[in-house]
């Protein structure tokens, strides 16, 4: 018995129908919690959603298995970005793709029906299979919020895949950066830009200034650093007396990315006292940077599941984040592989049916090695 093609098809014409924007993942939530139980595993849902006075929280499932191996953990998020609501999905021969208007959703509805499928597979051809563990966190588009909260003592696997990569089945990343993200209000004082403007410290110009200092872009060769949005200023005859920068940096080594965000706020510092006003600076750490251990049974057994279908393995490295990198800080070797998703976030994004299929028997064989 092979991947049954129109049940998987199907399924993820269901799944892309569902409006699951960061932090609105309910009714997704509720359609994969029946799935899963249908499937046999026993179910429970977080309160992730607490924390974010959002609508559901992370999907957890267990199934018991046959095989006297370590239990595996299987993970694809449920939510997608914007434009993601109204989503009409477009046939087009073995190309699954958006309408034009909004996301396809492919990331991660291509995971989530590949694990699903996978799982069916193996049910149906009554193959021993491992103790499975399913994770299905919301608000990973905004940097992992679901399994930033998740309670990792749930979790009995030290393997995992997850299905949340670009590109052909049989691709994984093995290094994954740092993420971090800084706001920085810039003090001034405000008065009147004609009357008095003497008197007045101009705070967006002290940020174009501190900002002209600042190495933008690549800033080593593994390392970024970007201003993304300046707000200040209340009227157009008003000295601005506060500006507000907000800013990311990303690294593969985590100790650079620290060093470079002490050096921002040194020279937002600096050039704030030059002009005689302060700054106020706050940060946040995302995620922090990996790199997977090719010898590790979870990269040899992508490797030997990827031989027992009849493809390569292929793996590169990624400047992107994943809930991988919680996995990873919570002791859990897991791997990033590709769930057949092409140009995500974005109007053109779109999938490939016979890489889906391909996709659903990678896990079958994940699972039951």
């Amino acid at each position: 018995m092979n991947i049954n093609k129109d049940r998987i098809v199907h399924e993820f014409l269901e799944l892309t129908n569902i409006d699951s924007e960061s932090f609105h993942e309910r009714k997704m939530a509720d359609v994969l919690i029946d799935k899963l139980n249908k499937l046999g595993f026993n179910v429970v849902e977080d309160e992730a959603y607490k924390y974010y006075n959002s609508e559901a929280g992370n999907v957890y499932g267990y199934l018991k298995g046959e095989l006297n191996k370590p239990s595996i953990l299987l993970s694809s998020h449920m939510d997608s970005v914007s434009p993601g609501n109204n989503k009409h999905s477009i046939i087009d021969g073995n190309i699954i793709r958006s309408d034009g208007t909004t996301v396809l959703g492919a990331d991660d509805v291509a995971g989530l029906v590949e694990i699903l499928e996978g799982i069916r597979y193996v049910q149906e051809n009554h193959m021993p299979h491992r103790n499975i563990e399913i994770l299905f966190p919301i608000a990973e588009e905004q940097y992992d919020k679901g399994t930033q909260v998740f309670d990792f003592k749930k979790i009995k696997s030290k393997q995992a895949y997850v299905l949340d990569l670009s590109g052909d089945i049989g691709t994984a990343a093995i290094k994954a950066p740092s993420i971090l993200s800084f706001e920085i209000k810039v003090i001034g004082q405000a008065s009147h830009a004609g009357f008095d403007p003497e008197n007045g410290i101009h705070a967006i110009y002290i940020a174009s200034k501190a900002i002209s200092k600042l190495k933008l872009g690549h800033v080593d060769e593994e390392s970024t650093l970007n201003i993304g949005t300046i707000q200040g200023g209340i009227a157009r005859n008003i000295v601005p007396e506060e500006t507000i920068c907000l800013g990311e940096i990303r690294s593969y080594d985590h100790a650079k990315a620290m060093k470079y965000l002490k050096e921002v706020e040194n020279i937002f510092k600096e050039t704030a006292r030059e002009y005689h006003g302060s700054i106020e600076m706050n940060y946040e750490i995302h995620m922090e940077a990996y790199e997977n251990d090719m010898n590790s049974d979870t990269v040899k057994d992508f490797i030997n599941a990827c031989y027992s279908i009849g493809i390569d393995a292929k793996f590169c490295t990624t400047f992107g984040g994943s809930d991988n990198n919680h996995f990873m800080e919570n002791d859990i070797e897991g791997l990033v592989i590709s769930s057949a998703m092409y140009h995500v976030h974005s109007t053109k994004e779109y999938t490939k049916i016979d890489e889906l299929v391909k996709g659903a028997m990678l896990v079958a064989q994940l699972i039951c090695q």
